[in-house]
């Protein structure tokens, strides 16, 4: 089996999650993309992120129409610190003859220096990297920071859509239309349970 991971915060997930979850999909032929929101992101501020269940439940919305992509809640249900690398750890021990891929984008690739044991996440897994729009990667630093990390590396051609959450909160607060940015389903759950107010 060959597995894609998107982890994340997803507050709220949207379309850019989406897209480059598909586009990981199709080019690299994977069996299956699963969503992996995280339980406490050791490097925000846990006051300003919303409460685990309900990033869950937007996240099984908005994947739900698409029998390619799965939920994993096994970065919300073990102990903390929630780093992607013991993540992976946990998921090979499970799984030790499956392919791993981390979905990222170009931005998350330059912070990757900076990540819990980042030599041992690229042992660990191969990395999809779609670049954001306006961002190229300075590769010569990453490879002086993580010698081999170019040949970890698949590039997608995904579609660059500049989302962040932090804006789509920003707007949801103010009132203003989450239409074709977010799914439906998930508009409807932020609206039920007026979140981001």
């Amino acid at each position: 089996m060959k597995i894609g991971i998107l982890g994340g915060t997803f507050d709220p997930p949207h379309i850019g999650h989406l897209v480059i979850a598909d586009q990981a999909f199709t080019q690299l032929r994977l069996d299956k993309v699963w969503f992996a929101p995280v339980g406490q992101p050791p490097h925000k501020d846990l006051k300003r992120v919303t409460a685990t269940q309900r990033r869950v439940e937007m996240t099984r919305l908005a994947i739900q129409d698409n029998p390619n992509f799965e939920l994993t809640e096994a970065d919300v249900h073990r102990p903390t610190p929630h780093y992607i690398t013991t993540l992976f750890e946990l998921l090979c021990k499970q799984h030790p003859d499956w392919e791993w891929y981390l979905i990222v984008g170009g931005d998350s690739l330059m912070e990757l220096p900076h990540w819990h044991e980042p030599m041992r996440l690229l042992e660990l897994t191969r990395l999809v990297v779609a670049l954001r729009p306006g961002f190229k990667p300075d590769m010569a630093t990453l490879e002086q920071a993580l010698p081999g990390i170019s040949a970890r590396i698949e590039w997608i051609d995904s579609p660059l859509i500049d989302l962040a959450s932090r804006d789509l909160q920003r707007r949801a607060r103010e009132g203003l239309s989450l239409r074709y940015v977010v799914s439906r389903e998930v508009v409807e759950y932020i609206v039920t349970h007026q979140l981001y107010k």
